[in-house]
């Protein structure tokens, strides 16, 4: 037998591919279009196992609706901005476009390996100066629609990438990126006002049907819709109000304190006279700002010695305290405490010795007699202690509370967001420059449409942490566009999720002259189906959402929502392994002999759970390797037959040889058949014996199934069908020329629905059964539906109600025929053993009960 030989083969058809363009989009307005795309890499290097797993699930997709009839738009490209480049160049001594391009240049080769069917000729990298200078016409765009504005914000600041983070990028109270904790610091920033969008984001949730649950929930919390009041405390002895933001007015008479932000106008004002607030003040921003720090960090507070009045009681008064886990950017910057219902209020009261009084009772319990201990009651109930709304359920006290404090002017129903504008400034080099400048004239002037693109220098240095940008000798000085003195740069480069918010729109077309060509993006979006990690659920699909809303308003793209499908795909994981001292092994470093596994040198392994493969934990596996060994098409179908895709998938030796073995054995299905096999094209028998249509129902049912799979992205069990096919085929014993020709049938159909996810081997395959027109361009099959449909079902026989038998019979069988098959049955007559027959009951297509 000739063995298949994987890389001769994909090298092969690679090169068919590409000589013959076989995968160029064409714009072809007789096909319905089709435009699916993955998450578009960062240039770290080299691709690892999860970029295979995505990629080839796009890659499936694509095929398949190619063969489909669809006009396919699968691009590729490169998210090449960030960090990695500069820490790079520090670290490396290399300036970061060479470091980046060298790597894209890698991974370019190692993703044209995997044989993709990608439209390569609409590659673009977004640290290209012909991709980041429509990036900055779109900035001004914004600017000109009023959807972009600089101010000064308390901002997450990572210490060791020197930049600021949105808080989204913020982990644990940790830089996303570095690890390091956040500081808080007040810095002038550009800010996008997708906050103006809130609502419509939000909203927009509930058409994406084809999103997964989990990220649409995950969107929505981000997004924090709250239904409030903005109530009125005023200040003891004065006029002046203090405005306090609540969803939970309804706990009024529980308020036991005030609480407001360091940097609220009220703790400024002490701060200048006071020196203990000036330094409680900057106690407070040495914590971050993201939520998760907040909630962890111990809740500390400062008594003002100011006091409200409560919007119910004139004689009821509250202490104001500064506190640390009160943020002026959420709300009005202030709150009321309610001790006995919030546990952050609860932790604060204790440790100032506030008063506690529970105003929401369980069901059951005495409003008198019922206290809050350490932990905050937070369940349902009614409500108690809290004079007009006693006896009330929350919904109706919130609603009476909410006329009353209208009716006596204390305040305000108001709907309330917890998403934030996003602060899209960063203090680094490798990103895409801001293009405006500052006069001290005119103030701050757009860079001017022809001026565009304004260029990173080449000619910087990485020998001090903080941006090159701004210690620069020449870049930054400009003259002002508009009144000509001398002015200077923005030196702060854009968030790299900007340059991902939009790329998808830029592969459309590549109009060199506009950032987007509009006939094009009106023809290919939105995107019918979207593959990514679910870890960008916040990151970049909300901002990508805003994006598209955002040019919807400036008049540049007709759409709102860029996505109409989404898939997250699961990771690939590892076992992980250590050795006597404590150390990460790799793969590579160990063997596995009848005791288990040991290091090379015969040490002791610890062999510990499978986890998300990653360099620090060296429980990588190199896919050049396996490609090298194995083939590509064996990586891709163990990619995708392990697991349903949409969770994670546990790496395993045995797993990948089962999948190269497979592929041997249609190799040798094709390639030795059992019978000498009709021509390519020949007409189907007349009569086919019983034989060959029980290989046509299985071969036609594998059709059926196998689309079915893709179309739902059950990716594995399309797999798994493909195996009982091919099993069916090996198991085929042709005997005439019917037969035979019901096996070339069989055969074409194993290796045409295997293309999309082995498709060298595929086409291979498909020119050893005599093909001279190639897989990449031949349809998808059609199952006949005479064939798919049984014939037969299978009955169970119970005899008093035990199950005795089961017996094949014609699906439309009647009765009378059922008991006579029954009664054939040896085991049945065994099970009845002469006894008189009371009772036969039918139910068709189902069961046979008899009663003896």
């Amino acid at each position: 037998m000739s063995r298949y030989n994987a890389k001769v083969a994909e090298r092969k058809w690679q090169d068919i591919w590409a000589e013959r363009d076989s995968f160029a989009t064409r714009e072809d307005e007789g096909k319905p279009k089709y435009y699916v795309l993955e998450m578009f890499p960062y240039p770290s290097g080299r691709i690892h196992m999860g970029h295979v797993r995505n990629y080839t699930m796009g890659d499936v997709v694509a095929r398949y609706k190619r063969a489909r009839g669809f006009n396919v738009l699968h691009p590729m490209g490169w998210d090449a901005f960030g960090m990695p480049a500069e820490n790079a160049a520090m670290e490396r001594k290399v300036h970061p476009a060479a470091w980046t391009y060298q790597n894209i240049d890698t991974m370019r080769g190692q993703l044209k390996s995997l044989g993709l069917a990608i439209d390569w000729s609409r590659e673009f990298a977004t640290c290209s100066p012909d991709y980041y200078r429509h990036e900055q016409a779109l900035f001004l765009a914004f600017l000109q629609n009023g959807l972009v504005e600089r101010k000064e914000s308390y901002v997450n600041w990572d210490p060791v990438d020197h930049t600021v983070l949105a808080n989204e990028q913020v982990i644990d109270g940790k830089g996303w990126r570095s690890g390091a904790p956040v500081e808080r610091r007040k810095l002038s920033q550009w800010f996008f006002k997708i906050t103006d969008f809130a609502e419509d984001l939000l909203a927009g949730l509930d058409t994406l049907d084809r999103w997964p649950e989990k990220v649409r929930i995950m969107q929505r919390n981000w997004i924090g819709r709250s239904e409030g009041a903005r109530v009125h405390f005023r200040l003891a002895g004065t006029d002046d109000l203090l405005e306090v933001y609540t969803t939970r007015p309804d706990t009024l008479f529980g308020a036991s304190f005030c609480a407001i932000a360091a940097d609220h106008p009220i703790a400024q004002r002490l701060a200048r006279d006071n020196p203990a607030v000036t330094d409680f003040i900057e106690a407070c921003k040495r914590t971050g700002t993201s939520e998760a720090e907040i909630e962890t960090a111990e809740k500390l507070g400062f008594d003002t010695g100011l006091r409200v009045v409560h919007p119910f009681d004139p004689d009821w008064t509250l202490p104001i305290y500064i506190a640390n886990f009160v943020l002026m950017e959420y709300g009005t910057g202030a709150i009321f405490g309610c001790p006995a219902h919030d546990q952050r209020d609860l932790d604060f009261a204790r440790k100032y010795g506030l008063p506690v009084t529970p105003v929401v009772v369980p069901e059951g319990e005495a409003a008198e007699s019922f206290t809050v201990g350490a932990k905050a009651y937070d369940g349902d109930g009614r409500l108690g202690n809290s004079r007009f709304m006693d006896g009330m359920t929350v919904p109706e006290a919130k609603a009476r509370v909410l006329d009353e404090l209208e009716r006596l002017g204390a305040g305000t129903r108001e709907v309330n967001y917890r998403l934030r504008d996003w602060g899209v400034s960063r203090q680094r080099y490798w990103g895409c420059p801001i293009p405006v400048i500052h006069c001290e004239a005119c103030g701050v002037v757009p860079v001017p449409r022809e001026q565009l693109p304004v260029l990173l220098p080449d000619d910087v240095t990485f020998d001090v942490p903080g941006n090159p940008l701004e210690r620069h000798p020449t870049w930054k000085h400009v003259d002002c566009p508009s009144c000509g003195k001398p002015a200077r740069r923005e030196t702060d480069t854009c968030d790299t999720f900007v340059d991902s918010s939009w790329y998808f729109l830029r592969f459309c077309g590549l109009d060199p002259d506009q950032p987007l060509d509009r006939a094009a993006v009106d023809r290919w979006m939105p995107v019918d189906q979207y593959i990514g990690g679910v870890e960008h659920a916040v990151l970049h699909l909300l901002y990508a959402r805003f994006f598209t809303r955002a040019l919807q308003k400036c008049g540049l793209v007709s759409i709102a929502e860029p996505f109409q499908g989404l898939f997250t795909q699961g990771m690939v994981n590892h076992e992980t392994y250590k050795g006597a001292d404590g150390k990460w092994l790799s793969p590579e470093d160990i063997v596995r002999d009848v005791e288990g596994w040991k290091t090379r040198d015969g040490g002791a392994v610890t062999v510990g759970r499978s986890e998300k493969m990653s360099k620090s934990k060296k429980n990588t596996v190199d896919p050049t390797d396996i490609i090298d060994t194995y083939g590509v098409d064996t990586a891709r179908w163990y990619m995708l037959s392990d697991s349903p895709p949409e969770r994670d998938l546990d790496w395993s030796e045995n797993g990948i040889e089962g999948a190269w073995r497979h592929s041997q054995r249609i190799w040798r299905l094709v390639s030795e058949p059992a019978t000498a096999l009709p021509d390519a094209g020949s007409p189907a028998p007349a009569t086919p014996s019983e034989n060959a249509l029980a290989l046509r129902r299985a071969t036609h049912k594998a059709i059926k199934a196998v689309t079915d799979g893709i179309d739902s992205f059950r990716f594995n069990t399309a797999v798994a069908q493909l195996y009982e096919l091919t099993n069916a085929v090996n198991g085929f014993k042709p005997s005439d020329e019917g037969d035979a020709w019901a096996l070339r049938e069989a055969l074409e159909i194993l290796v045409r629905l295997s293309e999309p996810m082995m498709p060298h081997l595929a086409e291979e395959a498909w020119e050893a059964l005599g093909h001279a027109t190639a897989l990449a361009e031949t349809p998808w099959p059609h199952a006949d539906e005479s064939l798919v449909v049984d014939t037969t079902v299978k009955v169970a026989v119970q005899v008093n109600g035990k199950l005795r038998a089961t017996i094949e019979l014609a699906r439309d069988a009647s009765k009378e025929d059922a008991e006579q098959a029954a009664f054939a049955d040896a085991k049945v007559l065994a099970a009845i053993d002469g006894k008189e027959i009371r009772k036969v009951i039918v139910v068709p297509g189902r069961i046979v009960n008899i009663v003896a």
